[in-house]
């Protein structure tokens, strides 16, 4: 059993249903993280542990209480909107305030939680303003704030930084993330943005169609995605997902993939059990980090398989250097450092770490377990 339990939870509009026997557990003060496109179910199953949205069957308990058909102002959770829906007349203390007011509580107590959070959230000098003489990024952290005054068991946030601009929105993830490493609350989080998924969360759960694809922490997501579909949403780049044909050589299976002039390159595996695969097809999956220049591969990897081929695109990114060739007829992405000596169509030395890759069934997409 954990904090909030969510127990085979399905959501159906008239014939079609939309949320598919639903199971994630998520412990006290666990940061979970629903990630997925538009439509996929996240927002819904978000609203359905809110109690905006109806649960069609199964069961939701938070702190080993059942909340099927509980009342929302109920369930002592706290939500913080993507269009922060602050009260344009009230001031921002008043604002952050008014949930406690309406449920009663004491005015000194409510002045103390207004000035701890206030405190916590570097808004003191905010106190007196209207929401409309606020910045974006003020204006999300005043409906933080009034999650947090109310102390409640689980907060949950509807992509709450999609409305800012790429540099506040990194600034609040890393303001999101110290609040949770000091207050130790247990949050359900929802956002499109794998980014945020990965650098927010204890763990994620990725979504798409309805159903959970996988429920892990960040690094078993990014490392052992369950399918294609995980190894291809998590990451940016995305995970190169290209077809090869197992081959045994001298007793260890290879990925024969083609390159671009139609010869096959031999990549050696790390995983042992794929020699039942020999002479089939499999979908290969490599990290752009996994493919970089002789120099700047991983010296703690046991098994660096070089390959010639031919560089079709350069992206300089300040930092990194992204290299773009054709690997088993798609384009494969290359992860450079900055300074790395390379030059449009140019046959180059790639280091491949086979150490990181993964291993796909053309048929199911599923990953094939080492």
């Amino acid at each position: 059993m954990g904090f909030l339990d969510i127990s085979n939870v399905t959501k159906t509009y008239g014939n079609v249903e939309v949320l598919h026997r639903v199971d994630i557990s998520v412990q006290e003060g666990e940061f979970l993280v629903l990630v997925g496109p538009s439509g996929c179910g996240k927002s819904t199953l978000l609203n359905m542990i809110a109690g905006l949205e109806g649960i069609t069957s199964g069961d939701i308990s938070i702190n080993g209480r059942v909340v099927n058909g509980v009342h929302p102002s109920k369930r002592n959770i706290a939500m913080v909107f993507q269009s922060y829906a602050l009260y344009p007349n009230m001031t921002v203390a008043q604002n952050m305030t008014f949930g406690l007011e309406m449920h009663g509580v004491p005015k000194p107590e409510r002045d103390k939680a207004l000035a701890d959070v206030a405190k916590l959230l570097q808004i003191e000098n905010l106190l007196d303003r209207k929401p409309g003489q606020l910045s974006g990024g003020q204006r999300q952290r005043v409906a933080m704030g009034r999650a947090l005054v109310r102390d409640p068991d689980v907060f949950l946030f509807d992509e709450p930084l999609s409305n800012l601009d790429a540099k506040l929105r990194v600034d609040m993830r890393t303001e999101i993330k110290r609040l949770h490493e000091n207050l130790k609350t247990t949050i359900v989080y929802v956002t499109h943005d794998q980014i945020e998924a990965m650098t927010l969360s204890t763990r994620i759960a990725v979504m798409y169609q309805g159903y959970v694809q996988q429920l892990g922490t960040p690094k078993e997501i990014y490392d052992k995605p369950a399918n294609v579909y995980v190894a291809t949403f998590m990451g940016s780049p995305a995970m190169n997902v290209v077809k090869a044909k197992v081959a045994m050589r001298e007793g260890a299976p290879h990925a024969l993939v083609t390159g671009h002039d139609g010869t096959d390159h031999a990549l050696r595996f790390s995983q042992d059990n794929l020699a039942e695969w020999d002479g089939r097809e499999i979908l290969l999956g490599i990290r752009p980090e996994a493919i970089t220049d002789p120099d700047g591969a991983d010296r703690n990897s046991n098994n660096i398989v070089p390959i010639t081929n031919r560089i079709e695109v350069i992206e300089p990114s300040g930092a990194d250097t992204f290299v773009t060739m054709k690997l088993g007829g798609r384009d494969v992405i290359a992860r450079m450092r900055a300074d790395a000596d390379v030059a449009t169509g140019r046959d180059f030395t790639f280091a491949v770490n086979m150490e990181k890759a993964v291993a796909f069934d053309p048929a199911t997409e599923l990953r094939i377990q080492p």
